[in-house]
């Protein structure tokens, strides 16, 4: 709906000039995104939340891995090491609340397999000659990608959760905080989505899927002040090796470059 608004608002962003044929390639990234989405909620649900974001964490090595065999990007070796500094402190800055679930281990780790392919696909969009200026623009790019996403997650929500639709319907009708949460939780979340596609127009699959990863650090000392948790000495040794070792990863090409005589 947001991305609807901004088509019809004036001024507010072009309208995409898409085929056909245009969505059709546009599929796989829906897809993924559809399913990288999904499966995080069930892992969430099928687990503690701390245990679901310390699998997650491991999105770089996903997207690494994907990006070399698959789809034939380089990436480093100096990369590839500083990888396991940014997994390790998401670990530490989580582990105090661990409650290891097989499922929710599965889960997350289909997330981030449909994580690190729908970075690719969305790379591979945004190279592509023509569709690249039918689409516009990278906002359109994310909005039509999301509406693709939400129409192919209907039916996974009527197979997981249609029974339970009527005890849905009323619990909108008697409690407005569903909706203030609903509302302003979408609003978070397609602004963060757009912002991490932008993020991958100006970098890579892998780079994106670092910097996700330092989010979670972000989101954890976040929810601690928010919801006034204590911030134990290795949760806060933990966030700062997160962030660092995305620091790193950032610089760390410049660092060992040969120098030129």
């Amino acid at each position: 709906l947001y991305g609807l608004f901004l088509w019809l608002a004036p001024d507010a962003r072009a309208k995409p000039k898409v085929t056909l044929a245009d969505l059709k390639a546009m599929l796989p990234v829906a897809f993924c995104f559809m399913g990288a989405h999904s499966a995080s909620v069930f892992a969430m649900g099928m687990g503690a939340v701390s245990f679901a974001q310390i699998v997650k964490a491991a999105e770089p090595a996903f997207a690494a891995v994907i990006a070399t065999f698959v789809y034939k990007k380089k990436v480093s070796k100096a990369k590839w090491l500083c990888l396991p500094i940014v997994i390790g402190g998401v670990i530490l800055a989580s582990v105090k609340e661990l409650d290891f679930a097989v499922s929710a281990l599965v889960a997350a780790c289909i997330a981030n397999l449909f994580a690190a392919v729908r970075g690719n696909e969305n790379k591979k969009l945004m190279e592509a000659d023509g569709i690249r200026d039918r689409i516009g623009s990278v906002g359109n790019q994310f909005a039509i990608t999301s509406m693709m996403a939400f129409i192919l997650s209907i039916p996974l929500v009527a197979l997981r959760e249609g029974s339970r639709f009527g005890e849905f319907v009323q619990m909108a009708k008697t409690t407005p905080a569903l909706w203030n949460n609903m509302v302003l939780s979408a609003l978070w979340f397609y602004g963060y989505n757009e912002c991490s596609t932008m993020t991958l127009k100006k970098t890579s699959a892998v780079t994106q899927s670092v910097a996700n990863t330092a989010k979670r650090v972000i989101v954890i000392v976040g929810v601690a002040l928010v919801l006034g948790e204590s911030l134990s000495p290795l949760k806060l040794i933990g966030c700062g090796i997160g962030i660092g070792g995305v620091f790193l990863y950032s610089i760390i090409d410049s660092l060992v470059k040969p120098k030129e005589d």
